[in-house]
């Protein structure tokens, strides 16, 4: 085979792998409207209802992402951090609320035994 016939099999080869493929990808996947079809309506209708809520969450957790990419600590570590701060955040909320209730409590019995 001479060198000729070589490179040409080769180019072709290689046209026919880069464009046929994406080509054979774009001809046998289905359309945007095929797939509503096949998609169930409840889901559907779950999904659509959903949809603000999760890209908030989304939302959310690509700017504690940025945050936590500002700092010199590595990004789990600065998450970790984050989280153990809300942690003790939610239990300093809960401590309050609970001794908030014990005194309305102890007020309440105070006027009850009062009358």
């Amino acid at each position: 085979m001479s060198k000729a016939a070589l490179w040409f099999k080769m180019l072709s080869t290689g046209v026919v792998i880069c464009v046929g493929g994406p080509a054979l990808v774009y001809w046998v996947s289905p359309t945007e409207e095929e797939l509503f079809k096949k998609y169930n309506p409840e889901l559907q209708k779950r999904s659509l209802e959903n949809r603000e809520q999760k890209q908030q969450d989304f939302d959310n957790f690509v700017n504690k992402l940025k945050e936590y990419s500002k700092s010199d600590k590595p990004i789990w570590i600065a998450a970790a951090e984050d989280e153990a701060r809300q942690r003790a955040n939610i239990a300093e909320e809960q401590r309050r609320i609970a001794q908030d209730i014990q005194r309305r409590r102890e007020k309440i019995r105070d006027e009850s035994l009062q009358r």
